[in-house]
């Protein structure tokens, strides 16, 4: 791993302030491990370009609100049998060479399975099937957009993007038009999620 001196730059989003690792090191997929593994008090992800991003810590608001999704998706990936809920802090490589951490994210049991056993040991190569984004003070909402249109053009096959203090939650498919809904009360996973019903009345509080 390199051990040049970092050098960073303060990019604006909207507002929250997200520092942008110049010039990074050329990680390997090992080395990226290694570093996220030595630096777990910072929230990381890796943009298609290679450069790094520390993210803000979660608020307790917002932590809840991811609480409450991961535990209604968890609960009811547990019935269905057919894949995983999984939360924020697992990684993984997109298609386009970025690292993604959505908040909440759900994958078929069979394309896990199917993973070769070193990478169930480091960041895979998987994009999830399903994946959960939450707006929070310290993410802007355009950002959040963008990153959920990279994960439909990367393969994920149903998004979801809930802004809790607009109460406003953005329906991603691919190939379709993004579905907006105001002050909604649950949320349908359906077909990708049969049977999966998210109550936001219980996010929202």
């Amino acid at each position: 791993m390199s051990t040049r001196v970092p050098e960073f730059e303060i990019v604006e989003m909207d507002g929250p302030f997200i520092l942008r690792w110049k010039n990074p090191p050329d990680f390997s997929s090992h080395d990226l491990l290694e570093f996220t593994e030595i630096n777990d008090a910072f929230d990381l992800e890796r943009e298609c370009d290679g450069s790094l991003l520390i993210m803000s810590p979660l608020t307790l608001k917002t932590a809840r609100q991811e609480t409450e999704i991961l535990f209604q998706l968890a609960t009811w990936a547990r019935q269905d049998g057919t894949g995983e809920a999984l939360h924020s802090r697992a990684s993984y490589y997109l298609p386009n060479q970025a690292m993604r951490e959505p908040d909440v994210a759900w994958i078929s049991r069979e394309r896990i399975e199917a993973l070769p056993e070193d990478e169930l040991h480091s960041i895979p190569h998987l994009v999830p099937d399903f994946a959960v984004e939450v707006c929070s003070p310290n993410n802007s909402l355009r950002r959040l957009q963008e990153k959920m249109e990279e994960y439909i053009a990367n393969g994920v096959r149903l998004g979801w993007l809930l802004d809790g203090d607009a109460r406003t939650a953005y329906v991603y498919r691919p190939g379709a038009e993004v579905q907006t809904f105001e002050q909604p009360t649950a949320l349908d996973g359906s077909p990708e999620l049969p049977g999966f019903t998210l109550d936001l009345t219980r996010v929202w509080r």
